[in-house]
């Protein structure tokens, strides 16, 4: 593939995340921590990853080099926040900390839908910026080339809902109500990640308002989205069918206009 971030491209990343699953592994132990929230979210992730790799192959997107060199600064966002958790050094946002450290014996499903609401509502936002500096927010025709592309990761993600669906079945148990309600939950989870990425580009608009104003204005907004990602999280984990309750709520979160 072309376009990488400093030498590295997408299938470097992916073998990034092969060494901390295999690390994962060897944490995992009768007496030692529970670590299945990171391992069952990271296989996860490694998966999708790939798929979006490969949409980047079959030249699925108006701009497969921006597009990769996105996927990997928004992969990054996530392994270092679960370098810093596994090794106990520096500082994991609120909304990671909550997903790392769900209470053991939860389904897979839980443990991934809080990991996807952390790295897409608290870390997507910021990987945009990463990737569309001021010219281009004042460029029409290439924002929405942006613009554009970012949607069309709702396809790569819709077509691994099923797939993902038959993977976290194999990893934890489900009760009657589960396997009734699993073809309006897959509906669902396609739905709510339109819905969260229509709220990420919104975010994404706003923390470059504040970007322009001065780092300390953007730091307080980034702090604003960190504590809305947060209780967001937070929600996945009360007690009840969390997709159900998903539907009432919405996935994604939405800064509000500045004070």
């Amino acid at each position: 593939m072309s376009g990488p971030v400093d030498g590295r491209t997408v299938a470097d990343v992916v073998a990034t995340m092969d060494e901390r699953l295999v690390r994962l592994e060897r944490l995992e132990s009768p007496s030692g921590a529970d670590r299945s929230a990171q391992r069952d979210f990271l296989a996860t992730y490694r998966r999708t990853t790939l798929a979006v790799g490969r949409a980047v192959e079959d030249a699925r997107f108006e701009d497969p080099e921006w597009v990769e060199r996105w996927d990997v600064v928004f992969a990054d966002l996530y392994l270092d926040a679960l370098d810093a958790d596994l090794d106990g050094t520096g500082i994991v946002s609120r909304p990671w900390r909550l997903a790392f450290d769900v209470p053991a014996g939860l389904p897979a499903l839980r443990n991934v839908l809080a990991g996807i609401n952390a790295h897409v509502n608290y870390d997507l936002p910021q990987a945009l910026l990463a990737v569309i500096d001021d010219a281009d927010f004042e460029d029409p025709h290439l924002l929405a080339r942006r613009r554009r592309d970012h949607e069309r990761i709702d396809a790569v993600l819709a077509g691994r809902v099923a797939a993902e669906d038959g993977e976290l079945a194999s990893t934890s148990g489900r009760t009657l109500l589960d396997r009734v309600l699993v073809p309006a939950n897959r509906g669902a989870s396609r739905r709510f990640l339109r819905e969260a990425r229509q709220k990420v580009w919104h975010n994404t608009v706003e923390l470059q308002r504040a970007r322009l104003a001065g780092p300390d204005t953007y730091a307080t907004r980034l702090a604003e989205l960190e504590v809305l990602s947060a209780a967001r999280v937070a929600d996945l984990l009360a007690p009840g069918q969390v997709l159900l309750r998903l539907a009432v709520a919405g996935f994604g979160v939405t800064l509000p206009p500045a004070a």
